[in-house]
């Protein structure tokens, strides 16, 4: 797998049915290396090592009902209280980062109403917190750290 945008971090892998697996520490359970997966294992990393968000907090590709159509988001942080801290749309590292991808994420968060967001192909990553208010996001250098 292609080197990231992320600090080094080290990884359990396995090979099944000449398929290579990588543990997924909030799912328990080794899940098939793909692109995505690469990105997405990363980013709970760095939430975990670099911004200090507690495992209990985070969730990781769960069904989500979305105008009467079901949705999988990526990854999830929750506050304290069970409301939604941060949501990660994590794509493939060939995957271009564009407007349609922000609005995938804006559309889920119209249910789930996360106050900041998270976009990252592991080359690049983009930071938001919502503006429930004027009904946009605003971009940041980089998402807060846990408090």
């Amino acid at each position: 797998m292609q080197k990231l945008n992320f600090p080094v971090y080290s990884f359990r892998f396995k090979s099944s049915e000449n398929k290579t697996l990588v543990f997924d520490e909030i799912r328990k359970k080794f899940v098939v290396l793909t692109p995505e997966e690469w990105v997405r294992v990363h980013v709970v990393q760095f939430l975990l090592k670099e911004k200090n968000y507690p495992k209990s907090l985070i969730n990781v590709e769960k069904q989500l009902k979305l105008n009467n159509t079901v949705k999988r988001y990526d990854i999830v942080v929750f506050n304290i209280d069970g409301s939604i801290f941060l949501i990660v749309e994590c794509k493939a590292p060939s995957i271009e980062i564009s407007q349609i991808t922000f609005d995938q994420i804006a559309r889920y968060n119209l249910a789930l109403k996360a106050e900041y967001l998270m976009v990252s192909n592991g080359l690049e990553h983009y930071y938001c917190q919502m503006d429930f208010e004027n009904e946009r996001y605003l971009f940041l250098k980089e998402i807060p750290n846990y408090k």
